[in-house]
């Protein structure tokens, strides 16, 4: 197994040498350590120059974390990916026994791992809506995002059949690429903790959830149009899509943007008979 480690990184100098460093402590040493810099203004590119060596660079203009994970996966040479977001952590221990749970069960394309959140410097429990599962977890998948780019491996083979990230989407990237492998791809969780997802901070994207769930109501359609579903599959995503848009609709109605407001609430009709 030859295995491949992307951490994309926006001005977060801040955080980004606790992330570099807990790949580079890891039990289970990783073939090649790609930070990607999307086009950082901060100190980020003198920080990663400490380094040498130990890492690969690859600098860009700022296009989003979708791209900036595609350049990634572009300059690997893994057939093992694994990413980690430059506000995350590892634990010493989590590439070595996510290499272990593949290695016993070797039909695995794709698995994640449990995960400790701090937010603004305090740990705190996940809410019942970020429960995680194992498995064809597509229907899980549809309300939110429980599957953090920070804690999976994934085989190239995925990416190759499904495609890479959207880079059309400024956020929730991540949520749209897993409805498109769960249709294809059981995502299999080691329960263990094995990350830690710092928040709190100013520029975290889940800060603007109405933007958010218009993406998510993007991924949606996109999904019921891709002609992957199963019957099951649809009739959930389109429950899901009622509900959002629902919600998303009003809003828009409730904050003078009628016409947007009236597309929305009007949307889930052409899906409803299949």
């Amino acid at each position: 197994m030859k295995l491949s480690v992307i951490i994309p990184t926006y001005n977060r100098a801040m955080f980004l040498k606790a992330a570099v460093d807990s790949v580079l402590c890891q039990t289970r040493t990783a073939d090649e350590v790609i930070v990607v810099d999307d086009g950082s203004t901060d100190a980020t590119p003198e920080l990663l120059g400490d380094y040498g060596e130990k890492i690969s660079v690859i600098t860009t203009p700022n296009k989003g974390p979708g791209a900036a994970r595609n350049r990634g996966i572009e300059a690997a040479r893994g057939d093992w990916l694994a990413f980690l977001d430059s506000d995350d952590v590892w634990k010493p221990k989590k590439l070595e026994k996510q290499v272990r749970f593949i290695e016993k069960q070797p039909e695995t394309k794709i698995c994640q791992t449990g995960e400790i959140w701090i937010r603004n410097g305090t740990r705190v429990n996940p809410k019942k809506k970020h429960e995680m599962f194992s498995g064809w977890i597509y229907e899980q998948c549809l309300p939110l995002c429980i599957v953090s780019p920070s804690s999976v491996m994934i085989h190239r083979a995925v990416f190759e059949k499904i495609g890479l990230f959207d880079e059309g989407l400024p956020a929730c990237e991540d949520y749209d690429l897993w409805l498109r492998i769960t249709p294809h791809y059981p995502i299999y969780l080691v329960r263990e903790p094995l990350i830690v997802k710092q928040g709190g901070h100013s520029d975290q994207q889940s800060r603007k959830i109405p933007f958010l769930d218009r993406l998510r109501i993007k991924a949606i359609v996109k999904s019921l149009e891709s002609g992957d579903l199963t019957e099951n599959q649809y009739r959930a995503a389109v429950k899901e899509l009622e509900k959002k848009c629902r919600v998303y609709g009003n809003g828009c109605l409730k904050r003078g943007k009628t016409k947007e407001g009236e597309r929305c609430l009007l949307l889930p009709e052409k899906y409803r008979e299949g």
